[in-house]
C-alpha cells in the first residue's frame, strides 16, 4: 500500500509505502506532464537508492534528492505508523 506524503505546487505527488520487514521504504514521486503523461522516480529508504527515473531533468532530481533527504526521518516514521493520517502525533 502507498500512503500520501506531500503534494507540491506543480501537482507533484510524493507517496511512500509501509516499512517492509527488512526496514526499507519505497518513496514514489510523480508529476503530471502534458507531453509525456507523467514523470516519475522511485527512491528506497534508508539507502537513498534511486531507480526508475523517467522524465525529470538533472536539476529536478537534485531538488527531489534534497527534499527526500531532508524529510526521510519523517517518511520513515510515518511508514511504521501507516501513513500521516495514522501517525501517533495526529
Amino acid at each position: 500500500m502507498m500512503y500520501p506524503f506531500m503534494t507540491l505546487n506543480d501537482d507533484t505527488e510524493i507517496t511512500h509505502s509501509e516499512m517492509k520487514e527488512d526496514g526499507t521504504v519505497k518513496v514514489y514521486i510523480e508529476t503530471p506532464n502534458e507531453k509525456d503523461g507523467f514523470h516519475n522516480a522511485v527512491c528506497w529508504l534508508p539507502e537513498y537508492r534511486w531507480e526508475k527515473i523517467q522524465g525529470y531533468s538533472e536539476s529536478e532530481m537534485t531538488y527531489f534528492k534534497k527534499l527526500i533527504r531532508l524529510n526521510a526521518h519523517v517518511i520513515l516514521e510515518f511508514s511504521r505508523d501507516g501513513g500521516v493520517m495514522n501517525a501517533s502525533n495526529f
